[in-house]
């Protein structure tokens, strides 16, 4: 149902207008106004979707109340009635965006056309403007997932080249040269607090959120240059931390990864970031990795990051028997350095902290790597710590066996089957109760690709064969495979094949005919 004012200071004009348009519109509602003023007020109180607007009235002109009522509301649209057709008048009811005119006198037949021709206009722009809010949410609801999404693919795993530029750039957020990473401890069964702590992210800065796995959120922060490094962190942290009881804070904890100046070296803040979680009980909950002090005196030789980034490659590609020589050979090192056994067993007990909290990553959940009673000696040492890698290697073995051998089809075939809806790491690992990091290394070990790339190589096929029906759109065929942004379809698909969508159906159809 449509709304229609009439305005014009003579009645009989108003009536005429009226009784032809009810015979044609009979579900129009119809209100009258016999001056500017009057047309003022019914623009608020009966918010009219067309107006049919006299140029000469007295008091406020039709073009002096155009103009005010745009100013209400910039949607009506201005049908003019005049015996005058100057061309003044012409230029300035067109600036002010009036649709159409109609000449006193009208045939009823002119008057009908002419509002028929601007109501067919007006649901046309309503339409858009629903497919467009639409349109927005699912994008919004999509840039959510794309999110997570590029997060794990950073810190987990190798983003292919044709998608990273795209997805970084459809997400729009201002990035800075620098960023670094915070990792988020909370307590357990904390699943809840995941979109407020997502929210509270969003007040305070630029930065991406990762997915929930376990106990631990990953965030990529851009640094703010207006701001100190530590500033920007520490009101973060303050800002995360406070989703959480302020009498209780047990279990939360916020790590904080040096600063690095390219998304290639994105990794080493995350790994500082975990490593600085390593003991939540600190009565500050947040914690920098460059004021972690070290255990005891600088050891000519012993390159404490270096191995620590070994052992998170090691343990994610599942080389156990490596990881537990590198460990021996290290006990060895310090006792043949002359180092306390005391101090030999902290830097080593770090070291089955750091291995436990990757397997937690991944979504292994081993026990807490501890020496259950006081060490004597380093042969002892050494014969304690071997049980305890065993231990955590026996809780990895068990998580692997979990996983069928025809998982990874199983995977690949949910894609093939759902890559034309709102498909992630996150929908995935929860369908088939896997982490999201584990499901990212079967594809680069099984398929050779990893899942981004995979997933939109399924989009991309499905779209060239509904190209073979010319009755559908290009914008129909971008919904209908997933993507909710024609030009991102587009550019993804010119990068994959070389040629734009466009240019690839016109030779496709062409070599048909």
């Amino acid at each position: 149902m449509k709304r229609l004012l009439i305005v014009d200071d003579e009645q009989i004009v108003r009536e005429g207008l009226q009784a032809i348009l009810l015979k044609s519109f009979p579900d129009m509602e119809i209100e009258e106004a016999k001056n500017g003023k009057m047309a003022l007020e019914k623009a608020e109180s009966f918010i009219p979707d067309l107006v049919l607007m006299d140029i000469k009235m007295p008091g406020m002109s039709g073009l002096e109340t155009i103009q005010k009522i745009n100013e209400i509301n910039p949607t009506i649209k201005f049908i003019m009635i005049t015996a005058y057709a100057e061309f003044e008048y012409a230029k300035s009811a067109m600036k002010l965006g009036v649709k159409d005119y109609l000449l006193k006198p009208s045939k009823a037949s002119e008057v009908i056309q002419t509002v028929s021709k601007v109501i067919n206009e007006i649901n046309e722009e309503k339409k858009s403007r629903q497919e467009s809010i639409l349109q927005q949410n699912a994008l919004k609801k999509v840039l959510t997932i794309v999110e997570t999404d590029v997060v794990t693919q950073l810190l987990f795993d190798h983003v292919h080249e044709i998608h990273l530029d795209e997805l970084v750039g459809l997400l729009h957020t201002p990035m800075t040269s620098e960023k670094f990473v915070m990792s988020i401890l909370l307590p357990h069964d904390s699943e809840s607090l995941y979109a407020e702590i997502k929210k509270r992210v969003r007040k305070v800065g630029s930065a991406w959120v990762g997915t929930l796995y376990g106990r631990q959120i990953p965030i990529i922060v851009f640094r703010q240059h207006h701001e100190s490094f530590r500033s920007q962190a520490i009101t973060l942290a303050r800002e995360i931390l406070s989703v959480a009881n302020s009498e209780d804070r047990s279990g939360w904890f916020v790590g904080i990864g040096n600063v690095c100046d390219s998304l290639d070296k994105i990794r080493q803040s995350y790994q500082e970031s975990l490593i600085a979680t390593r003991d939540s009980s600190l009565p500050v909950k947040y914690l920098f990795y460059s004021d972690i002090p070290l255990a005891g005196s600088r050891i000519d030789g012993y390159h404490p990051k270096k191995i620590e980034n070994k052992l998170f490659d090691q343990i994610r590609n599942g080389h156990w028997t490596d990881i537990t020589k590198d460990v021996s050979e290290l006990i060895g090192f310090f006792e043949n350095k002359d180092v306390s056994l005391i101090e030999t067993q902290q830097r080593v007990l770090e070291l089955l902290w750091i291995i436990s909290r990757v397997l937690n990553e991944i979504g292994v959940e081993p026990d807490t790597p501890l020496y259950s009673f006081q060490i004597k000696d380093f042969r002892q040492l050494r014969t304690e710590t071997n049980h305890l890698l065993n231990q955590m290697w026996q809780s990895y073995t068990d998580y692997q066996n979990r996983v069928e051998d025809d998982t990874i089809k199983q995977i690949r075939h949910y894609i093939i089957e759902h890559s034309h809806k709102e498909i992630s790491l996150d929908r995935i690992s929860q369908k088939f109760e896997l982490s999201p990091i584990y499901i990212s290394k079967l594809f680069k070990e099984q398929l050779g690709v990893n899942y981004i790339a995979f997933l939109t190589e399924c989009r991309l096929e499905k779209a060239k064969k509904l190209m073979l029906d010319p009755e559908k759109s290009l914008k129909e065929i971008t919904f209908d495979v997933g993507y909710q942004d024609p030009n991102y379809f587009s550019k993804v698909f010119k990068k994959m094949y070389g040629e734009s969508p466009t240019e690839y159906r016109r030779s496709l159809l062409g070599a048909k005919a």
